[in-house]
């Protein structure tokens, strides 16, 4: 094994090697071009360069041609004779057909071993990103968070959220003089797209067993580095889901993974394919963080190498910390895509022989504009380079092929089967149990008291005053004589405004007779 992989062939006949120095391939990367101009093969061959290596690689499959790598190529492809002088061209050497080792996942458990994350290991970030929530929604998930923290809540998967989503809205009251205002709306909005998350199939990303990162960093028994390929044709429905996925991952590994310093080569290389997914309408405190990784991450052995079809997709701020550059062909058909090309070119250090500019529109298919890092981490020379040749098989595997690999795999059975263990929802619900059986308890005990108003004297919170007999209401006097009746009778009239004025008369008869 040498110390750098062989990119390519440069110069003005294709004979100059072109090459990534294992040394630097942690400074990150961008492999960008339009569609059909031949990155998928770049992205093919670099992996192939470094699982041989020894380095283990993380890469999405989005059209499902990556799974070839678990296959060695054969002199019986039809592009065999053309990759045999295409090697020869470029001064390859060393061409030869070979396989590598590759583990199959998906997050859907479909093509591959299953995915699964806990919404706590998630964080509260993250998933606003993916539920596209507003400020005061987001606000409202970190109270969840933070709840759960306190009360020893376990979020593991969906419903665990759910539930105490519900248990929030219930106890609302109590909860805004702490935290500050908890809206019902907020709190419903929440829910709304938690459902449709979980209509798309993200339940099967929530849960246990979770993903052991030392899973993705294996080697074989030959000593080459474990091809990770997560199944992405189905994901790529939901491109949120995508993107948070691989940040989720991607932040995973800065924050468990030790530092190492300038290693000889990477612990890990982490290729982002449709990198445009996790920055189009990003917040910037997301695009901050994603800054964060790349620029930290690197001190912990890991290589991070952007695929998308423009640089343009990558904020700026990113695109200056990748310094291994793969550039095919851009098509420039309006003004925005001759803006986008030249400033394309204005990142490379220019090379006399010909315009920067003129070979990125120029290139074509398997051909790349290309800039190394160098000695001292200096950007090299940019040239045009002819790719070389895949080792392995140009194109995907059959579903046969592909469950035979799943079945040899050494981590067939580890992830199959979910979990479902004492969590936020079983707590929740069994509070909720309790307080229905003591409102129920309370109710029976209230029926069960001889009279309304006894119950009502008994639920009484003070009381200040002598309780009155039930005897002394009205209903149960005794009856009244004809007497007494005429006498309350006169009585009551007196009282009124006619007795008044009889009383009036009688006392002025009186006076007037003095």
């Amino acid at each position: 094994m040498t110390d750098k992989i062989f990119i390519g062939g440069g110069g003005e006949d294709y004979g100059q090697a072109q090459e990534l120095s294992f040394k630097y391939a942690n400074r990150h990367g961008l492999i960008a071009g339009a569609t059909g101009t031949g990155k998928t093969v770049t992205l093919q061959i670099l992996a192939e360069s470094f699982s041989q290596a020894g380095v283990p690689v993380i890469m999405a499959d989005v059209k499902g041609d990556l799974s070839g790598l678990a296959k060695a190529g054969s002199s019986a492809h039809k592009l065999h004779e053309a990759f045999a002088s295409r090697a020869e061209k470029i001064g390859f050497g060393s061409y030869s057909y070979h396989d590598c080792p590759v583990t199959f996942w998906d997050l859907f458990g479909e093509q591959g071993h299953p995915v699964r994350t806990t919404v706590a290991e998630m964080g509260p970030l993250l998933l606003s990103q993916l539920l596209e929530l507003s400020e005061a929604q987001e606000g409202i998930l970190n109270i969840a968070f933070r709840l759960a923290d306190e009360q020893a809540l376990p979020l593991l998967d969906l419903k665990d959220l759910q539930s105490l989503l519900v248990w929030i809205g219930e106890n609302r009251g109590e909860l805004s003089l702490r935290y500050g205002n908890v809206s019902p709306a907020s709190v419903g909005a929440i829910q709304r797209r938690l459902l449709v998350l979980e209509n798309q199939g993200a339940a099967d990303l929530f849960g246990e067993p979770a993903l052991e990162l030392s899973d993705l960093m294996r080697r074989d028994a030959q000593g080459r580095g474990m091809v990770n390929i997560l199944a992405s044709d189905k994901l790529m429905a939901s491109p949120k889901l995508y993107a948070t996925f691989l940040l989720w991952l991607l932040s995973e590994l800065f924050e468990e993974l030790p530092e190492v310093g300038d290693p000889d080569k990477p612990k890990l290389v982490f290729f982002f394919d449709e990198a445009h997914l996790l920055f189009d309408d990003a917040p910037k405190v997301l695009v901050d963080k994603v800054e964060q990784v790349a620029r930290l991450i690197r001190s912990k052995g890991v290589g991070i190498y952007f695929i998308t079809q423009n640089p343009a997709d990558v904020p700026e701020d990113i695109l200056g910390q990748l310094g291994n550059r793969i550039q095919h062909a851009l098509r420039a058909f309006t003004a925005k895509d001759r803006k986008n090309l030249k400033l394309a070119a204005e990142t490379y250090r220019e090379n006399p022989r010909f315009s920067t500019s003129d070979a990125i529109r120029e290139v074509g298919v398997g051909e790349a504009v290309t800039s190394m890092l160098q000695k001292k981490g200096v950007p090299g020379i940019v040239e045009r380079t002819l790719i070389r040749p895949p080792s392995s098989q140009l194109g995907p595997i059959t579903k046969a092929e592909r469950a035979e690999f799943l079945k040899r795999s050494d981590m067939a059975g580890k992830y199959d089967k979910p979990l479902d263990r004492h969590s936020a929802y079983e707590i929740l619900s069994k509070r909720a149990e309790a307080a229905a059986q003591e409102a129920e308890t309370a109710e029976q005990a209230a029926e069960e008291a001889p009279e309304p108003m006894a119950r009502e004297f008994n639920a009484a919170r003070r009381y200040s005053g002598s309780r009155i007999p039930r005897s002394s209401s009205r209903r149960h006097r005794p009856k009244e004589s004809f007497a007494s009746a005429m006498s309350e009778a006169v009585i009551k009239e007196l009282k009124g405004t006619t007795g008044r004025r009889i009383v009036r008369g009688i006392l002025g008869g009186l006076f007037k007779g003095r």
